[in-house]
């Protein structure tokens, strides 16, 4: 009992820290995200409504069929249903009819609802499929700054145990006599220094995990943390293509394009149905009824059962009735003007977001050449500044600089090196974005 308890609590153990050991790479954060969204969700029960929007509209087109039945007891005056003579007699009365109705005609108002039931259903799912992609470029670009803020730390360490062994030797030289205090006295405000970014950094990596797991809504914080990647800079084919080409591919699939379009097939048939309420109306019926009363007397003085009154007293009656609006208060004519209007707004929306696509576009993909300028030309300076600073050192080491020039000389190369972290993944993200646009998954790899 005993070796099986502790067994338990092993795996527990092991489970527990297995949890809180989970890293999430950005395709894990992708798909939790989506699957976990409350927006998500609520755009999922509209979908739902939409599919009950088309079963009313099709439901609309069937005959309906109504049964109803009544019962009643008359005491004193009232009419008797044999011969629709005054009585002053008790009596019980039952009367049980059944009806239909269906519409023929009606402006074809029916088939344009059931119609753009369908088109709202669809326009629904592009609704919810680029909220997605919202999500998705929101959580990818979360997921980026944790990983920039990450590198950012890393560089700051790596710069703050630089000073340490910087700081190890002055303090060694001044105490031989060879430099003066006062050099110590400077790389110990470099060090203080990057001790502050080291715990600015800290912070930052913290706010870019929360941010992120806030994205994935993801409440454990303390634990929540992502995978540690390094990514490479590598040509993408995306700018192989121009950016006008990008967009007019990104027509083709963009859900933000679609769910625009769909929106004026939706006003179109909008317009539809109030033209159709112009039109006159057709309806059939049939009706089946029969009754019964105890008071019931046939000429010879006989009172037939109950089953006997149902047949004898069975009739249907059937037709068609038409409905022809003359006059309605103009809310006919109103109506129609409101649907033109709405269809106009939904085209220039439709052309609003097409205009918006190629924008946004078009300046990804200048955001794209820029940055990767950008970080080349950080990489450079990175380098010279690096070259710059082992030649300082040299001259430090023998004397030949004060520890302010040195320390100068440091500060250049960890800024250079400050730039580098950004652009890099200032260019990662920028590169994502357009070949989203461009049809490609969002991945690191």
């Amino acid at each position: 009992m005993k070796y099986k308890l502790t067994l338990l609590l092993l795996v527990l153990v092991v489970t527990i820290t297995s949890a809180q050991e989970k890293k999430w790479t950005l395709q894990e954060c992708v798909t939790y995200a989506v699957e976990n969204n409350l927006s998500v969700e609520q755009f999922e029960l509209d979908l739902e409504n939409t599919k009950i929007e088309k079963s009313d509209a099709f439901g609309d087109m069937l005959p309906n069929l109504n049964a109803s039945n009544s019962y009643s007891s008359n005491t004193g005056f009232s009419i008797n249903p044999t011969n629709n003579a005054p009585t002053n007699s008790t009596a019980f009365n039952m009367n049980a009819s059944l009806s239909s109705n269906v519409t023929l005609f009606n402006g074809l108002r029916n088939m344009n609802r059931l119609n753009r039931a369908k088109l709202n259903a669809i326009a629904s799912q592009y609704r919810l499929e680029d909220l997605k992609d919202d999500i998705r470029l929101n959580v990818a670009n979360a997921y980026l700054q944790v990983l920039s803020n990450k590198e950012s730390l890393k560089v700051a360490r790596a710069q703050y145990a630089v000073t340490e062994q910087d700081l190890k030797r002055t303090k060694e030289l001044v105490d031989s006599g060879v430099v003066p205090k006062g050099d110590l006295l400077e790389i110990e405000a470099t060090a203080a220094n990057q001790e502050q970014q080291i715990v600015n950094g800290e912070s930052r990596v913290l706010i870019s995990r929360i941010n992120l797991s806030q994205l994935l809504q993801i409440t454990d914080y303390r634990n929540f943390d992502v995978v540690d990647e390094a990514f490479n800079i590598t040509p993408s084919n995306v700018l192989d293509n121009s950016a006008k080409d990008i967009f007019n591919k990104a027509l083709t699939f963009r859900n933000d394009i679609k769910f625009s379009e769909s929106n004026v097939a939706l006003a179109e048939k909008d317009l539809k149905i109030a033209k159709g309420a112009i039109y006159p109306t057709l309806s059939g019926f049939v009706n089946y009824g029969t009754r019964y009363s105890d008071a019931t007397t046939l000429p010879g003085g006989v009172t037939p059962s109950f089953e006997e009154q149902l047949w004898i007293f069975d009739g249907i009656s059937y037709g068609a009735q038409l409905n022809v609006p003359v006059f309605n208060g103009f809310s006919t004519k109103n109506g129609i003007k409101r649907a033109k209007i709405q269809l106009e707004k939904s085209k220039l929306q439709f052309k609003q977001d097409k205009l918006d696509l190629e924008s946004n576009i078009q300046q990804a993909y200048v955001d794209v050449k820029t940055f990767l300028k950008a970080y080349e030309a950080a990489e450079k300076t990175l380098e010279a500044r690096r070259l710059a600073y082992n030649y300082s050192k040299e001259r430090f080491d023998v004397g030949l600089m004060n520890a302010f020039d040195f320390s100068q000389a440091q500060s250049r190369v960890d800024n250079a090196e400050a730039d580098v972290v950004r652009t890099k993944y200032d260019y990662i993200f920028r590169l994502k974005i357009l070949e989203f646009y461009f049809g490609i998954p969002i991945s690191l790899n």
